[in-house]
């Protein structure tokens, strides 16, 4: 089963420069530093594009998770797609999306993903992950709009 999830996020940044820091990879570490998200394979600095991929190495639940992401779709500046290619969830896939707002962007990041391990797993996207994952979203988003 598939879990789905949207968070919104507007700011006085400019659509270009918000849609640059959302696939920069050092802006993206910055803002997991928590978690000691760190690029370890592909592009590993700077801004990531079409086809290409990173690997990312972190902590999440106290446990080093090792997770490969490619970006799959662009339209610059308003839209892209991220999604896992080897990792720690059956599927995963991110989008973003920018458009102008009133006083700036809105910024809107869709989710889906499903867990692994069957029923197991679906007790835990449910109870645990959604909101986890909702949570770092969130935060990275709030980090972005502060200037990273």
């Amino acid at each position: 089963m598939t879990v789905s999830f949207e968070c919104v996020t507007h700011t006085a940044l400019g659509m270009a420069e918000l849609f640059d820091l959302s696939r920069s990879i050092d802006a993206h570490t910055g803002s997991m530093a928590r978690s000691g998200e760190t690029a370890v394979a592909g592009v590993t600095s700077g801004l990531i594009g079409l086809g290409q991929e990173v690997s990312w190495r972190a902590w999440h639940f106290g446990v080093p998770l090792r997770m490969t992401s490619r970006i799959t779709s662009m339209d610059a500046p308003s839209r892209f797609v991220d999604e896992q290619v080897k990792g720690p969830f059956q599927h995963f896939r991110h989008v973003h999306e920018f458009q102008e707002g009133p006083e700036g962007t809105i910024m809107t990041d869709r989710i889906d993903f499903a867990a692994p391990f069957g029923p197991v797993g679906r007790l835990v996207e449910k109870l645990v992950l959604a909101h986890y994952l909702k949570r770092l979203i969130e935060t990275r988003n709030q980090f972005l709009v502060q200037g990273a």
